[in-house]
């Protein structure tokens, strides 16, 4: 491991320089491509102005989300309550695969929080 970490360090050097001379040039071109989206002027005013709108729009969007939540919860109590007629081994596998999946991202989300560490945390 020690081994790579000067050839590690050597490339990370070498990206770096690359950046600084060819950074200008992508940045340039990728504001070139996505012209269509800047929203001119391009000042802190406008900035402001944004994030403002963007605020007030999702704020406006919580009724629907909401309205969505109940639909959604409604269906779960019409599943639950008719679950010994529909419940098959689609339903049953869907539902383990669920289950499997929480409990891979509660693990994923445990060892990025102790600092991806598998034995434990740092105490």
């Amino acid at each position: 491991m020690a081994s790579k970490l000067p050839q590690l360090q050597s490339k990370a050097s070498q990206s770096s320089e690359f950046l600084i001379k060819n950074g200008s040039a992508y940045i340039k071109q990728l504001l070139e491509d996505n012209k269509q989206h800047i929203k001119d002027p391009p000042n802190i005013e406008t900035c402001q102005l944004l994030a403002k709108q963007l605020f007030y729009t999702r704020l406006a969007s919580i009724p629907n989300r909401v309205d969505a939540f109940w639909k959604e919860l409604d269906g779960l109590k019409q599943f639950l309550k008719n679950r010994e007629l529909e419940m098959n081994l689609d339903n049953a596998g869907l539902a383990a695969l669920f289950g499997v999946e929480c409990f891979a991202w509660f693990c994923g989300g445990e060892i990025f929080g102790r600092g991806f560490t598998i034995t434990g945390y740092h105490v």
